[in-house]
């Protein structure tokens, strides 16, 4: 962003083309009043939005054509065409050409992000089966995102209103959690959380709890000693250096009782473990954020949901919140700037 009072510009990939990607973005944007805040930019194709605009009788939904890179339109829904192709849509039906376009998309967002042409991205959902291979050999979205900015850690935050929690360890399988969880992987986790809470959420001393690994956070190693040789050692030294840190808490007991509402932030020792609460508590306004990476991303907290695309059905409240976290995050960051 040039100017701190600038509307940020937010660029949005469509996702998986026969996923709720397309859907939920249109939906999002449907509302004019969002014009009023941020510059939006469509990675896909007008074709796509035409096909789903039709399904969803939104027929006064109007969005203008980017001919030139970042000649946008300031109060418009500006699209850029990421292939010429014509790509099959069937809603509902996983497939390599769908996949496809969501990897052009991603593609493109990614080299304009990269390029400083919009000032954040969000990711619509791509289906990780479909998309795999060797032009996208990575887990999701994270882990190419990494590699594009030759970063080798970040942290997976899911953000709402008043919740946030960061994953110690992220898409692993269960059984190698425990041999990832190590002093130095926790304090970088704990780190990344405390400095975005700083810069990308404004909260100048943030309170972080760290949650425990094993039932009872370890019952004083009688189920488990990563609590006593490597949590709670974390924990002590980064409180001796002045750091807001607290626990490690029993997972079980923790969201039930409402702890979390005392905390700017909590780390979950995995995927499980941090999501099945945050899904409970702010499915429909959760927010997954990619910390730590020199750029701003994030997207909704839902998947392709092919089961009810094209059904006009989708809720677009995550992904509305999506871009609203972009927006955000781009204007504290254009403050931070301006302060130095």
């Amino acid at each position: 962003m040039s100017k701190i009072h600038d509307k940020p510009k937010v660029g949005i990939t469509l996702g998986d083309l026969n996923g709720i990607g397309p859907e939920v973005v249109i939906k999002s944007l449907a509302d004019n009043r969002l014009l009023n805040m941020i510059t939006p930019v469509v990675y896909g194709s007008t074709r796509v939005l035409s096909f789903y605009r039709k399904q969803m009788n939104l027929e006064e939904f109007n969005y203008s054509q980017v001919k030139s890179k970042g000649q946008f339109f300031p109060k418009a829904i500006n699209v850029v065409n990421c292939w010429e192709d014509v790509i099959e849509i069937n809603p509902g039906k996983p497939s390599k050409e769908s996949a496809k376009g969501a990897l052009l998309s991603l593609k493109k967002g990614v080299e304009e992000l990269k390029e400083g042409v919009v000032d954040a991205l969000v990711t619509a959902p791509i289906d990780k089966s479909t998309i795999h291979g060797e032009e996208f050999p990575f887990r999701g979205h994270t882990e190419y995102l990494m590699n594009e900015f030759g970063e080798t850690e970040c942290l997976m935050l899911m953000a709402s209103q008043d919740l946030r929690v960061g994953l110690v360890t992220e898409h692993v399988p269960l059984k190698d959690v425990s041999t990832l969880i190590t002093k130095e992987r926790v304090e970088l986790k704990i780190r990344l959380l405390e400095m975005s809470l700083k810069n990308d959420f404004s909260i100048n001393k943030p309170r972080i709890a760290v949650l425990g690994l094993n039932p009872h956070a370890g019952d004083e190693g009688l189920i488990g000693d990563e609590e006593n040789q490597i949590i709670k050692p974390v924990i002590n030294d980064l409180k001796n250096r002045g750091k807001l840190i607290f626990g490690p808490f029993p997972a079980d007991g923790f969201f039930a009782a409402g702890l979390h509402k005392k905390y700017d932030g909590v780390i979950a020792m995995y995927h499980d473990q941090g999501l099945v609460p945050f899904k409970s508590l702010a499915f429909d306004t959760g927010v997954n954020f990619t910390a730590g990476l020199p750029v701003i991303r994030t997207s909704p907290d839902h998947g392709t949901a092919y089961n009810i695309a094209g059904k006009n059905l989708a809720d677009e409240n995550s992904m509305r919140q999506a871009i609203y976290l972009a927006s955000d995050i781009a204007q504290h960051r254009a403050v931070q700037m301006a302060e130095k």
